[in-house]
């Protein structure tokens, strides 16, 4: 795990579910995934969106060619958690499809615009995961 991400992970884990700097006021989770090969738990802090009751994470990557390795971790192994301020949530992650991805995705574009950066950066359609609860 890179040195940013544990940081982010400890004072998340640290102030109940809240970061700063760049993320500041923005919801994030931690995401608890298996490796796709290892098996090995595999945790990555990101932002979430909730809506309509529905939980969505976002497989940008900020924009670069490649989705990121835990998008393939999920594929692999769909059940996952998630922790979200100090609660923990079991799920199973799906990806949408094209049509359902794309509203979710401007929506979220919409709230927060450097996703709407980060689709202009690659050629890649980012990918869109609902994590349904358990």
């Amino acid at each position: 795990m890179s040195d940013w991400n544990t940081k982010i992970i400890e004072e998340f884990r640290s102030h109940q579910g809240r970061v700063g700097g760049n993320f500041e006021g923005a919801p994030m989770l931690l995401l608890h995934t298996k490796g796709a090969k290892s098996g090995q738990e595999r945790v990555n802090p990101m932002m979430y969106l909730e809506k309509d009751g529905r939980l969505y994470v976002f497989a940008s990557k900020a924009g670069a060619p490649t989705n990121p390795d835990w998008y393939h971790n999920l594929v692999a192994h769909p059940e996952v958690s998630a922790e979200i301020g100090t609660a923990t949530v079991e799920a199973t992650a799906w990806p949408l499809p094209e049509d359902e991805r794309k509203v979710v995705f401007d929506h979220q574009a919409g709230l927060y615009p450097g996703f709407r950066d980060y689709e202009t950066k690659t050629t890649r359609k980012i990918p869109v995961v609902e994590l349904v609860r358990h």
